[in-house]
């Protein structure tokens, strides 16, 4: 699992940002440092919906920070998506339709009970702009949420 002190595994990923581009973490790096990854389970689910909204909510004070919010999940980019326009979400959702995000960070959670398999731990990373992991927070237990507070003071501990 990667955790604060790590190189940041690289990626190139659909992102759902009102249409569908390509998102390479470490272009993004070079114009949007610091980075926050925020990783949740799923779109349109309680605790990820409250997630994304809380962090749409304190998205200016990161962007006053010079940080830039992505969240990221297994969903489709199309799923993505919709899951931002019904949340009025500004920022972008990066789609890791295929696992393999999940898999290099080391995140991938199952809900056998469910049969769901391979979805996000819920998780947040601040990457700096050298590509390296300034904060890890990742939780086995889907119903908890990140402390904001606590990212918002790793970036601006960056600053």
């Amino acid at each position: 699992m990667v955790a604060t002190g790590d190189a940041a595994p690289d990626f190139t990923a659909p992102l759902a940002n009102g249409d569908i581009e390509e998102f390479t973490l470490s272009e993004r790096l070079a114009d949007e440092a610091p980075v926050v990854l925020a990783f949740f389970p799923g779109a349109f689910t309680g605790v990820c919906t409250t997630e994304m909204c809380t962090f749409q909510d304190r998205l200016a004070a990161f962007n006053d920070l010079d940080a830039a919010v992505y969240g990221v999940s297994r969903d489709s980019p199309f799923t993505l998506n919709e899951f931002r326009e019904q949340n009025d979400l500004e920022f972008g959702l990066i789609s890791d339709y295929n696992k393999d995000i999940v898999d290099d960070y080391g995140l991938s959670m199952d809900f056998t009970d469910l049969g769901v398999h391979g979805v996000a731990k819920r998780s947040v990373f601040v990457i700096d702009g050298d590509g390296d992991v300034a904060y890890s927070w990742v939780s086995d237990d889907p119903g908890v949420e990140p402390d904001y507070d606590e990212v918002e003071a790793a970036v601006e501990d960056l600053s």
